[in-house]
């Protein structure tokens, strides 16, 4: 049977005839709308694309190797795509898969496509690619001075390196363009540049990449590009010297507006996304109507990076966790919170002395500025806040001792002007104290030279009957 990339390819596209990608998702696992979805294959696409995965969830699904959306919902988000593929042969790319895209969110993520495809009894072709970096590869450019650190972030160190749980590489168009070599029907990538979902099949056919990389770096997240926003599947049109975005929801309206200020999120500088393949510069780009409805975009350039990079991301254990979650509206309480906070510091580490080492308290309280607009703003206490006690420790045990001896001491602890000695604090549910987990934190955040891609992100095929791995293909 002919795959869906060899169909798409004998349909000869050029540059200049129209391409339609159809973006069904801005994080699979979350839900897909289905009427939208069904709306945007009735329109006929040329491949489907689904980001699956971000960093925006934070260090704990990287450092763990779990998924952050429910089995069931990302099941049935699959299912969805893998099934509307399939019945129209099309090419399906789904990127950073599980989430964070490391080899154990990749390999949950192909089990579940496998398990898919029985229960459906589905044949199909599958690319996959890995993003898994080389700790010895990573610690060779360090060494070489290879690895730059991004914004803020400290430079990385061989400890960073080795202590991460994974690291994983931000794969780019060359990635992709590799896998559709196969000519396979369905590609899924670990953690991949969400733009590369969707730019790579046009770039692969000759199309403009500035127009390509530009596309899709609207539409990975769907119709948030859209008044008003949404998680609703997204066409995009891409032709010669432009390209026109369509919301399959009627309710939304891809304006000249709001898609323009899609395109400038999201980035340090708003005029230029950073790509492993080149930059994408919008400060020229247009928005036009074309009705009430779609806007074409035209004008952005591209620069074809000179020096190949890699954004790298690995993410290392920090610690067991355990929280207290209490609330106020004692004006007296609100008035002395620096106070009552040093207090109950001091009497937990004299409680704990000796049977609890190397803990540490972290006290959030909502309505008193624990919510930053930007750094060193502070927000005035309001009638009523909320402690979010956060306790870190070495073990689960010792982190919940942590939480339930501080919980007690800032229910109780005196401070001058104070009329009750019943409690200073309401708990939402009992007990207040809860296991939440490991944490870990980003301990890579960098960028990296290299001069071997394809190296990088190695390929592999098999053959999926009916749910039945075959090696090869």
């Amino acid at each position: 049977m002919t795959t869906a990339v060899q169909s798409l390819l004998a349909a000869g596209l050029k540059p200049g005839q129209p391409l339609r990608a159809l973006a069904a998702s801005g994080q699979l696992g979350y839900g897909i709308p289905t009427p939208a979805f069904h709306a945007g294959m009735a329109r006929d696409p040329h491949f489907v694309g689904c980001d699956m995965g971000s960093i925006d969830v934070g260090p704990y699904y990287l450092g763990s190797g779990r998924l952050a959306t429910s089995e069931a919902i990302t099941r049935r988000d699959l299912t969805l795509v893998l099934r509307g593929a399939r019945e129209r042969n099309v090419p399906l790319l789904i990127g950073t898969a599980g989430t964070s895209g490391a080899a154990p969110h990749l390999s949950r993520t192909l089990e579940m496509l496998r398990d898919i495809a029985r229960a459906e009894r589905l044949d199909f072709k599958m690319a996959v690619i890995g993003a898994d970096m080389p700790r010895d590869l990573v610690a060779r450019q360090l060494q070489a001075g290879r690895v730059h650190p991004l914004g803020r972030i400290p430079p990385l160190d061989e400890a960073a390196v080795r202590d991460a749980a994974h690291i994983v590489g931000q794969m780019g168009n060359e990635a992709f363009i590799r896998a559709l070599a196969c000519e396979p029907d369905v590609i899924v990538a670990g953690r991949a540049c969400d733009t590369a979902v969707f730019a790579s099949i046009p770039v692969m056919l000759g199309y403009d990449t500035a127009l390509a990389v530009h596309m899709a770096k609207i539409i990975e997240c769907t119709s948030i590009c859209c008044d008003p926003g949404g998680r609703d599947a997204i066409l995009g049109t891409l032709e010669r010297d432009s390209f026109t975005l369509e919301s399959m929801n009627p309710e939304r309206a891809a304006t000249p507006v709001s898609v323009a200020a899609h395109s400038l999120y999201e980035q340090a500088d708003p005029m230029t996304v950073q790509e492993p393949d080149g930059t994408l510069d919008v400060g020229q780009a247009r928005f036009e109507a074309v009705d009430a409805r779609r806007t074409r975009v035209s004008g952005a350039t591209w620069r074809e990076a000179s020096q190949k990079t890699v954004k790298i991301e690995g993410a290392q254990w920090v610690a067991e966790r355990a929280v207290v979650c209490a609330g106020s509206c004692d004006p007296r309480v609100i008035a002395n919170l620096a106070a009552i906070e040093a207090g109950v510091r001091k009497n937990v580490a004299a409680v704990l002395e000796g049977s609890v080492a190397d803990y540490e308290l972290v006290f959030r309280v909502y309505g008193a500025g624990a919510t930053q607009v930007y750094p060193g703003a502070r927000i005035a206490a309001g009638a009523e806040v909320f402690f979010l006690l956060e306790c870190l420790a070495p073990t689960a045990d010792a982190a919940l001792a942590a939480a339930t001896v501080a919980k007690q001491y800032l229910l109780h602890h005196g401070f001058p002007g104070r009329l009750s000695t019943g409690g200073n604090i309401a708990f939402p549910f009992t007990p207040p104290e809860l296991r939440a987990g490991t944490a870990y934190r980003y301990s890579v955040y960098h960028v990296m030279e290299c001069d071997d891609l394809p190296g990088l992100f190695p390929v592999e095929v098999e053959q999926v009957r009916g749910g039945v791995q075959v090696a090869g293909g």
